[in-house]
């Protein structure tokens, strides 16, 4: 199995790979998520692994946004523990260091840490590119926010481990394919939706699920970027779009809704 994922070899995102399909994977870096979805898309690879939400710091809104974009489906989800660490070249103490460089996602969550150590933050667009790029450069008074796995692959120093502001740092992924899975039993199923512009709207659409005793695990608003005020709703629930509850209270959305989108259904993945 060829699984593409966003970053460079030690990023968060193949560890999600090797948890899902197991360490014979073959993996496909990408640049961005987009470069992700694009390869799955156009059949290059047959499945991606893409971030979707962390449990500190929220949704990855760039990946809901690709959704609508590309036509494909959420097949599987795992979820892993995220433990970072302050890594360096390795004449780098950690008196020295003047600069940090990670994924904003990876900022954020350290940052009580790195408040206290006082260095300049800079974004970049992986935990470990930003390892791979203090290497190549031999910055001497600069560090990288990324995974033990990251220090390892690319010969760094580890200075501070475990510097996350909450050990319950979850992140979740989404397998992405063209197809999703068949029912187990055990299933949820993603959606974007729009409610129609009245009254009470939303209030009827989140009632079709309440009547039929289906459980909602997640519900968000992203701009449609089409109309200014106009929002899409991101919806998670349990059960698979093939159980007769769950299909009817989907019929249901998609005549009282302005738009309807199925992203799939897929097993429930369990915290580690």
């Amino acid at each position: 199995m060829k699984v593409a994922f966003q970053g460079e070899r030690g990023a968060y995102s193949e560890s999600a790979v090797y948890t899902f399909f197991g360490n014979d994977a073959e993996v496909k870096p990408c640049r961005d998520l987009t470069e992700v979805f694009e390869s799955v898309d156009k059949q290059d690879v047959p499945v991606g692994v893409v971030p979707v939400e962390n449990s500190l710091e929220g949704s990855v809104n760039q990946a809901y946004d690709l959704f609508l974009t590309h036509n494909l489906k959420v097949s599987g989800e795992v979820i892993i523990r995220i433990s970072h660490c302050l890594i360096a070249n390795s004449s780098t103490s950690l008196e020295a260091v003047r600069t940090v460089y990670s994924h904003p996602q990876a900022l954020a969550q350290c940052r009580s840490f790195l408040e206290r150590l006082g260095s300049d933050l800079i974004p970049t667009y992986d935990t470990a590119g930003s390892v791979k790029m203090l290497r190549e450069k031999g910055l001497k008074d600069a560090a990288a926010v990324a995974s033990e796995k990251a220090a390892e692959i690319y010969g760094m120093k580890i200075l501070v481990k475990e510097i996350e502001d909450i050990p319950t740092n979850y992140t979740r992924f989404f397998v992405i394919s063209k197809n999703d899975s068949p029912s187990t039993g055990k299933d949820k199923t993603s959606i974007i939706f729009a409610a129609a512009h009245t009254p009470g709207s939303l209030y009827h659409a989140l009632g079709e699920f309440a009547k039929r005793n289906i459980n909602l695990t997640k519900i968000e608003s992203r701009p449609t970027k089409q109309k200014a005020w106009e929002y899409n709703f991101y919806l998670d629930f349990e059960g698979h779009r093939t159980e007769e509850n769950c299909t009817a209270a989907l019929k249901a959305l998609e005549k009282s809704g302005a738009f309807l989108k199925i992203l799939g259904s897929y097993p429930k993945a369990a915290l580690p």
